[in-house]
């Protein structure tokens, strides 16, 4: 049976199809988009088993999850950092961008192809509107303006800061020797070295602008979202910087319909996946399942003894939402009841939803019987002394002698008509024929009545003393 779909059920899939298209715009075309593929496999596969109860095959699938997800924060501890820095909003307000660089894309083009024709390797990254902090690692700062001499010395062969990267942010060059990210895309062409590498790795990452000189083959490449292209003049590389990083605030305005249309491809399959996982999870909601919750008291009064409390367990309905949620005879519930506001008699007091916490995914249909019992009286507190049982024929030296208990008293508590007619308090049974004189023994007290509790907690002290003396 198809349950009943609420309006926060399409609310969820259609935040959970957001974010996941969100993710797969960013990681599109990068390793970490291939790995998301997978997992997203592995993942029905695991609510596949469970519905059909593939009971081996699910737990398997289900404890190698929990060792995936350690493995994925470890591996991809940059991309997710990314992303999450990507999902915040105040990163426009700390982040500032609002120089442009358009004055100095001509030197910069002139330079790097007079650098190209002397087969100086180079490698320039503009920063975007996303910090490069966790991206680009082991930088000199450097914080110079722009200029041809500054950016050759830099590059120069020999030079300590000719094998890293420099970085342009806001119209100056922030630092230089920096290490990038290589990328691992296997389509990239066998020609392309190291720092090819590390500049489309950069831009699979974030979105900064690449531009690479190679000192082999004295070409200028640029390279922005995980792709590259040749520069053949300074006027091209000058306009494509232009472009991607003057114009940014000029581009031309996206109405909500085309935005809402563009890639719908990927935006279907991934609204169809999550129906489907949807379903899945959804697939137990419906089922009630009754469990048995003994019935806890709490915040009884000081002055009050509990006597009776009927029934002393409840029957709850439990109704499933999700399959994630746990089996419902696996539960452990307890019927957490506020007691204090119950008198001397009885009293009734009603048993809530409240009352009983259930795990998310989970909802209380019914509660039998609603209401519980609770019989209780005022409490007393009085002292009554201690009495010496002795047991066994005492032998003929003991006729002078009696035995004596420390403390000779013991306060009891407990219910007011029951400790009313306590008049002494009884040790456990003593052997007299193993008495001796002079010697201590340690004995237990009895509980004189039920819910009468004697207000101490270590053993008495019994020993043998001469009558004649006690009297006195």
């Amino acid at each position: 049976m198809i349950p009943n779909i609420r309006i926060q059920d399409i609310a969820d899939i259609l935040i959970m199809t957001f974010l996941l298209y969100q993710l797969y715009s960013w990681f599109r075309g990068t390793r970490a988009i291939q790995v998301m593929l997978g997992l997203g496999v592995v993942t029905l596969i695991y609510f596949a088993t469970r519905f059909l109860d593939l009971y081996m095959t699910s737990w398997v699938l289900q404890e190698l999850g929990t060792v995936l997800i350690i493995l994925i924060i470890v591996v991809f501890q940059t991309e997710i950092r990314q992303a999450l820095y990507r999902f915040s909003l105040l990163r426009y307000i700390l982040d500032s961008h609002q120089e442009t660089q358009h004055s100095q894309f001509q030197d910069i083009a002139e330079t790097m192809f007079r650098m190209a024709e002397n087969k100086t390797g180079a490698l320039i990254v503009f920063q975007g509107n996303e910090s490069l902090h966790d991206l680009m690692t082991n930088g000199v700062a450097i914080d110079s303006a722009i200029s041809p001499q500054m950016l050759e010395s830099i590059f120069y062969d020999g030079a300590p800061f000719h094998d890293g990267a420099a970085l342009i942010n806001n119209g100056r060059i922030e630092k230089a020797a920096c290490h990038l990210p290589l990328s691992v895309s296997p389509d990239l062409p066998q020609h392309l070295g190291t720092r090819h590498r590390a500049a489309l790795g950069l831009s699979e990452r974030s979105d900064a602008v690449i531009v690479a000189i190679s000192e082999e083959r004295g070409e200028v490449s640029l390279m922005t979202a995980g792709t590259y292209r040749l520069m053949s003049t300074p006027t091209e590389l000058i306009m494509a910087l232009d472009e991607l990083l003057r114009n940014e605030t000029e581009s031309p305005r996206i109405t909500r319909r085309q935005r809402f249309f563009s890639n719908l491809l990927p935006k279907t399959l991934l609204l169809l996946g999550v129906c489907i996982f949807w379903g899945l999870i959804t697939t137990r909601q419906g089922q009630i399942t009754s469990v048995t919750a003994p019935v806890m008291l709490h915040g009884i009064p000081d002055d009050i003894v509990l006597l009776r409390t009927l029934p002393e367990d409840v029957t709850v309905q439990i109704k499933a939402l999700s399959s994630l949620a746990p089996t419902p005879s696996k539960l452990d519930l307890t019927a957490e009841i506020d007691a204090s506001g119950i008198t001397e008699g009885t009293t009734a007091i009603s048993v809530t939803r409240d009352d009983i916490p259930v795990p998310s995914g989970m909802t209380i249909t019914s509660i039998s019987p609603s209401t519980v019992r609770v019989s209780a009286e005022k409490k007393l507190r009085k002292s009554v002394p201690v009495k010496v049982i002795l047991k066994g024929r005492r032998p003929a030296w003991q006729a002078s002698l009696h035995a004596v208990c420390e403390p000779e008293s013991v306060d009891i508590e407990g219910p007011a008509s029951r400790v009313s007619r306590i008049e002494s308090v009884s040790t456990e049974d003593i052997d007299a024929s193993q008495l001796k004189r002079g010697k201590e023994y340690l004995k237990n007290l009895r509980a004189p009545e039920k819910h009468v509790s004697i207000l101490r907690d270590t053993p008495v002290t019994i020993r043998l003393a001469v009558r004649d003396r006690r009297r006195r």
